[in-house]
């Protein structure tokens, strides 16, 4: 049976890993690099980096880091941030990341997928998709969760797999920042429908959020940022609860 993976999430500012609210009131949590090689000697599978920079020199800066990253860590990790188009994405992959993530540029040009996914295959391609439950239909969100993108989840789902997505990540806007659990019942759908493995994000509070979401949903990854950077939920401690659950999980 092929191992859940725990991937840590770090927003990056300018060469630096930050926490803050809409990318508002930025706190510096620490060095990127750094806090990839703790997670990586905890246990984690894979990490995501996310530049969120807004300025050109922004963008130089995280390409630095990208190439830090390549060369100190042994685990794979996932860049994503400001790319819209395959240019972007190569320097990115060029530069040693093992896989790039596109949100709203896809969103806004489709055929994106296509591009990055014919030039270096579908297994480097992560389709980010941030939705919202309203009146009982989970409508996406691009711009950071603040803009509709007029499309509903699952429909933009199997149409990304369609173009090329290796994997889809989703985040439950309504989920996130909760801490309250994944969005379990969704989720469960959407890899029922896919056959690309789906990353979780947005919920996890606690180990028993994991665990519910791995038993039940059939989710292959779960992504989570604050209860990693806070210390709150060690990623050793958190695999030897999922392995107890009969969760396989890939122990250091």
């Amino acid at each position: 049976m092929v191992a859940k993976r725990i991937i840590p999430c770090l927003d990056v500012h300018e060469g630096e890993t930050v926490k803050g609210v809409n990318f508002v009131n930025l706190r510096v949590m620490g060095d990127p690099v750094e806090m990839g090689r703790m997670y990586s000697q905890q246990g984690a599978d894979e990490l995501v980096y996310l530049d969120i920079s807004a300025t050109n020199q922004g963008r130089g800066t995280f390409l630095s880091l990208v190439r830090k990253v390549a060369d100190t860590l042994n685990i794979p990790f996932t860049v994503g941030g400001g790319i819209s188009t395959a240019d972007d994405a190569s320097r990115l992959l060029d530069s040693g990341a093992d896989k790039i993530s596109l949100n709203s540029a896809a969103l806004k040009d489709p055929t994106l997928i296509e591009k990055v996914a014919a030039r270096y295959g579908s297994q480097f391609v992560v389709v980010a998709i941030d939705a919202k439950l309203l009146e009982n239909s989970w409508r996406v969100m691009s711009n950071g969760g603040r803009n509709s993108a007029h499309r509903e989840l699952f429909e933009w789902a199997n149409e990304a797999e369609s173009r090329g997505a290796g994997e889809i990540l989703f985040t439950s806007m309504d989920n996130d920042g909760t801490k309250k659990g994944f969005a379990v019942d969704t989720l469960a759908k959407l890899c029922n429908q896919l056959s690309i493995p789906v990353i979780a994000s947005g919920g996890a509070g606690k180990m028993e959020h994991f665990s519910e979401l791995f038993l039940n949903s059939g989710a292959d990854a779960a992504l989570a940022a604050s209860v990693f950077h806070e210390g709150t939920l060690p990623i050793s401690s958190l695999k030897k609860h999922l392995s107890s659950c009969g969760v396989p999980v890939r122990i250091v």
